[in-house]
Order: C-alpha cells, then sequence, then structure tokens
C-alpha cells in the first residue's frame, strides 16, 4: 500500500509576497547600517572640522558641541527616521515616496536652529553641513530599501 495521503492541502503565501514582520525586520536591519554609517560619517566631519579650527561653542550657556554629542543626536533621529519609515511602510500605498518627503522636509526643518544659536559663522555653517550628512546617507539608504519592500 501506499502511505501518501493525497488529501492534505499544502498552504504557502499567496503571490509569493513576504510577511510584514520580515519586512519590518529587513527594513530595520538597512536602517541601523545605516544609522552605525551615518554616525560615523558625521562625527568624522564634526572632528575634521573641529580640526580645521572649527570651536562649535554656543553662546548661549558658552559650552561646546562634544564629539560625542554629534553621534548621540545623530544615532537618535536616525532611529527616529527608521520608525517613521517602518510606519510608511505598513501604513502607506508610496512608502518611499512618502518617507522622502517627511524626511526632506524634517531636514530642512532640522537647519533652521544653527540659525537661531547665535554661533559664530563658521560654527554654524559647520552645524549646517552636519545636519546634511547624515541625511545624505539615511535618506537614500532607507528610500532605496522602500521601494524594494514595498513590491
Amino acid at each position: 500500500m501506499n502511505s501518501m495521503d493525497d488529501t492534505r492541502v499544502v498552504t504557502a503565501p499567496a503571490s509569493g509576497r513576504v510577511s510584514h514582520t520580515h519586512r519590518l525586520r529587513r527594513l530595520a536591519g538597512t536602517g541601523l547600517v545605516a544609522t552605525l554609517a551615518a554616525v560615523v560619517a558625521t562625527t568624522l566631519a564634526a572632528a575634521l572640522a573641529g580640526a580645521a579650527g572649527v570651536d562649535f561653542e554656543i553662546p548661549e550657556g558658552g559650552e561646546t558641541i562634544p564629539l560625542s554629542g554629534f553621534a548621540v543626536v545623530t544615532g537618535f533621529f536616525s532611529v527616529v527616521g527608521i520608525g517613521i519609515a517602518a510606519a510608511l511602510l505598513r501604513w502607506s500605498a508610496r512608502p518611499a515616496e512618502r518617507f522622502v518627503w517627511t524626511a526632506v522636509s524634517l531636514t530642512a526643518i532640522s537647519m533652521v536652529p544653527p540659525f537661531l544659536a547665535g554661533a559664530n559663522t563658521a560654527t554654524t555653517a559647520a552645524l549646517l553641513g552636519l545636519h546634511l550628512v547624515p541625511a545624505a546617507v539615511m535618506i537614500p539608504s532607507l528610500a532605496r530599501a522602500l521601494r524594494t519592500l514595498a513590491d
């Protein structure tokens, strides 16, 4: 006798799509690698600016921004960006497009405080550039991941 049971049905995901959880994990992995790259690039750029003579002293309070401060703030807001990307992947029909618009808008808004801090011209210019460094790493990385995962 044949022991095969032909009455069982094997189920698999229709159309070969990956689960939502798997897509979020892949996005998080890509985002965390990009976050690490953004932290390193921003901290390195701040160190180079400091070596070139930028003091990063903010007149209100008279404190100097330490290199670790650049790393922590970059890491924090990069993780916030991953959260925004994850929400858009879950709830938007066009997550990559929405993410780019949102991230670019938030980057533009983040350019305002350096002008309001009252720092010297070199510090203000360096801070503006240091806002663009992590944006140049995170936005394309997450947008590319969202395009891939949304298909």
